[in-house]
């Protein structure tokens, strides 16, 4: 019978990986294990106690016996409920904490993965996997394994209680089985096919709602509704087909097994009855097996839901470790930390690709000193944005290396290096919370007289102030409430905050209000003073101030200086401030 409920469909490696995390709660796991044989070994006496009432006392007219009896059946029925409380309690218990430290833990993996990762992994993936994903290996605890195991044992103690009692009616109670483990087998094997279908469909659906949830404004724009709705429904429709065939394994299943139980009592009810006329089966007999019966296939039932609850846990198990799995991490073999860095950046024959060899970057040389401004200047897709990428290690470059105060940057550690570079960027992220938050990102060692401070010092204080609740403003979902320079402001506090030793800027004025961008102007001038600064340019108007401007094009440098000797030389740069300056006027 085990075999036919479980067998192969068991991948008991994924199984000893699910399981490693109770280690740290043994306790609970034991107390679990202890609970379950207690309700198999509960199980079967109730039918015994009324076979032993109705044979001993009910046909020997024994009042006074059988209200013993009776109490002794009621102490059973509530002691075992307790029981039942306890089992269910652990078992969700042990579920849940194990499932929270598998998430923290799954999450800290995703959280160090490359950038590159996630250009190519949609989100709502991730979500399913660290979300909905986890909450089913839960039930591998609450409903899956554990219940299994006692619902076999269960069967065993009913059985070995059975063959004590009588094996003849035992046999004839038995007789449908070989049918039932037939059943079982096809619906094992069926079911765990359509549950890993189930949850492909899930992430599909995730995913896509996510996406489109996000970039909802873009669907709008371009009068997409019609469309993404109508790949929406296709992709909502293979989500509906997946479950109905999960269901579909139920409907057959259930059935059968009703059919079968029936079947059993059907036989022994005409055995047993033709036993108890010849009193060769006692009438304490025959309504105890009666009684067995449904205690055996009620198990039986709950195995094929149970069971099903296991594979669903197992194929979400699969896809979790899968991830786990995956080595998407940059390289941190360096040891270089706790120094205090200068700044001085140097490229040397720099390759590097966002995908196999279609070079962004080619063959780069380039030198960045320290305490200056350096301004990078260039058409989309000459290659600004990659530089700050592989400065932080965000993307690893293929060829060449990168220097930092002379040594290699891969010779320090990657959190150390980071820690050391603040990007403020064009598109500012906002988390869902307050303004200081934001600014802090949580960094309980950050205190208010600090940001407050460095919101003074880069001269947005009185932006801050003038918002309802100040520092405690809820900014809402990516900082929707807020406008794009008001963003800008305040990432420009959470890089002062945090004092870097290099700042980089993606200076994009030119969608915001004069007021703001004069704001920004004067935060960029604070924020940049005595301090490694690499801007990417995008209004060459606000980089005249430069230490020195690099004008790159396709991933190359064409000229360097600064803003004046550029324009001396009467090259690409003069060319590209010249447009901008026409395109100025003609606004005017």
């Amino acid at each position: 019978m085990a075999k036919g409920i479980s067998g192969s469909a068991f991948d008991f490696p994924v199984l000893k990986r699910v399981f490693a995390f109770t280690f740290p709660y043994k306790k609970y796991f034991y107390f679990s294990v202890a609970l379950t044989l207690l309700l198999a070994v509960l199980s079967p006496l109730l039918p015994w106690l009324v076979q032993f009432t109705v044979d001993g006392y009910i046909m020997k007219s024994d009042a006074h016996g059988l209200t013993n009896m009776v109490l002794l059946m009621i102490a059973l029925l509530l002691f075992r409920g307790v029981v039942q409380f306890a089992h269910t309690w652990y078992t969700n218990l042990l579920g849940q904490v194990a499932v929270r430290d598998m998430r923290s833990k799954l999450f800290s993996h995703i959280v160090g993965f490359r950038t590159a990762y996630f250009d190519h992994t949609p989100v709502g993936t991730l979500v399913t996997r660290t979300v909905s994903d986890m909450e089913t290996v839960a039930d591998i605890f609450s409903e899956g394994l554990i219940v299994i195991i006692g619902d076999l044992l269960t069967l065993v103690f009913i059985v070995g209680f059975m063959f004590y009692v009588d094996w003849r009616l035992t046999l004839i109670s038995l007789s449908t089985i070989p049918l039932l483990i037939v059943a079982a087998n096809v619906f094992k094997n069926g079911i765990k096919e359509a549950f890993r279908e189930v949850r492909t469909q899930v992430a599909h659906l995730n995913a896509f709602v996510q996406e489109h949830i996000t970039g909802m404004n873009i669907v709008q724009i371009f009068n997409r509704e019609e469309t993404e709705f109508k790949k929406f429904k296709d992709i909502n429709a293979l989500h509906r087909d997946a479950h109905i065939k999960s269901n579909w394994y139920y409907s057959i299943f259930f059935p059968v097994v009703e059919l079968l139980s029936s079947a059993s009592i059907a036989l022994l009810v005409w055995w047993g009855a033709r036993g108890v006329l010849h009193n060769e089966v006692t009438l304490g007999n025959l309504i105890a097996f009666i009684m067995y019966i449904n205690l055996l296939f009620r198990p039986i039932r709950e195995l094929a839901d149970k069971f099903n609850t296991l594979q669903l846990g197992m194929v979400s198990s699969e896809r979790i470790f899968k991830l786990f799995d995956t080595n998407e991490f940059i390289p941190n073999a360096g040891t270089i930390s706790n120094i205090k860095v200068k700044g001085e950046i140097s490229f040397e024959n720099v390759w590097f690709a966002y995908k196999d060899e279609d070079w962004v970057l080619k063959d780069l040389s380039l030198q960045i000193s320290a305490g200056k401004m350096t301004a990078l200047v260039g058409a989309t897709g000459s290659g600004k944005s990659s530089i700050i990428n592989t400065i932080g290690r965000h993307y690893d470059f293929q060829k060449g290396n990168i220097f930092l105060d002379g040594r290699s940057i891969r010779d320090y550690e990657l959190s150390f290096l980071r820690r050391n570079i603040a990007m403020v960027l064009q598109d500012v992220f906002l988390f869902s919370d307050t303004v200081f938050n934001n600014i802090t990102l949580n960094n309980s060692s950050i205190t208010k007289e600090k940001v407050e401070e460095a919101a003074r010092a880069v001269g947005v204080d009185s932006f801050i102030e003038q918002l309802p609740g100040k520092y405690n403003y809820e900014v809402g979902e990516r900082g929707a409430t807020l406008s794009t320079g008001q963003r800008q402001l305040i990432s420009f506090v959470r890089a002062y905050v945090y004092n870097p030793s290099i700042l980089v800027l993606d200076e994009a004025t030119s969608s915001i209000d004069t007021e703001t961008e004069i704001m920004i102007r004067e935060a960029t001038a604070r924020l940049t003073q005595n301090r490694t600064s690499i801007v990417i340019a995008h209004r060459l108007a606000t980089i005249q101030r430069a230490d020195k401007i690099i004008v790159l094009e396709h991933g190359k440098i064409a000229e360097e200086g600064t803003h004046f000797e550029l324009l001396r030389k009467g090259g690409l740069y003069k060319k590209l401030y010249e447009a901008q300056f026409a395109v100025f006027e003609t606004q005017i």
